[in-house]
């Protein structure tokens, strides 16, 4: 990948999202994540459902596709295979989120709350997530590192980070 690196002095960025740059992180997740398949294999993992079949039920995915999905959360390192055996049957593979799969938690619990926002049926969301230990429900925020609340993108000064290189 070609491209200049990029100090705060070198551009003037406006908007919640910087230049663009040849090696954008937004871009280089999706290449993982984005697709339908894929989130609703995480969201199934997330629930704690770990075989392929409960998998399947759970997301209704082609065999094939739920397959190739898995392969690739697997060598991406999100999921791992731990293999397991019922009485009388063949040796088969379960899959379990790593500290990289579960860092993708509050994407997935952005992505339920904006569905809530704006696609729910008009009774409400359809999930609602309650904290364990007291059951108030669980809500997302932004924060500067100072702590002040950061309820809009308009709020955001994008500045090239240390690894920024310019496209083109």
């Amino acid at each position: 990948m070609g491209g200049k690196n990029v100090t705060a002095d070198d551009a003037t960025m406006t908007g919640p999202f910087p230049l663009p740059v040849d090696n954008c992180s937004i871009e280089r997740t999706l290449a993982i994540l984005g697709e339908k398949w894929t989130f609703l294999v995480l969201r199934e993992a997330f629930r704690g459902v770990r075989r392929f079949e409960d998998m399947q039920a759970g997301t209704h995915a082609p065999r094939q596709v739920l397959s190739a999905r898995l392969t690739r959360l697997v060598e991406e390192g999100l999921l791992r295979k731990v293999p397991y055996r019922e009485p009388g049957s063949r040796g088969r593979h379960e899959y379990r989120l790593t500290q990289k799969g579960l860092d993708l938690y509050p994407i997935m619990v952005s992505l339920m709350h904006w569905g809530d926002r704006h696609t729910a049926d008009p009774d409400g969301p359809p999930v609602l997530l309650t904290h364990r230990d007291c059951g108030a429900p669980v809500e997302l925020h932004m924060r500067c590192t100072e702590g002040h609340e950061v309820s809009s993108a308009r709020e955001v000064s994008p500045r090239p980070g240390p690894g920024a290189r310019l496209a083109g």
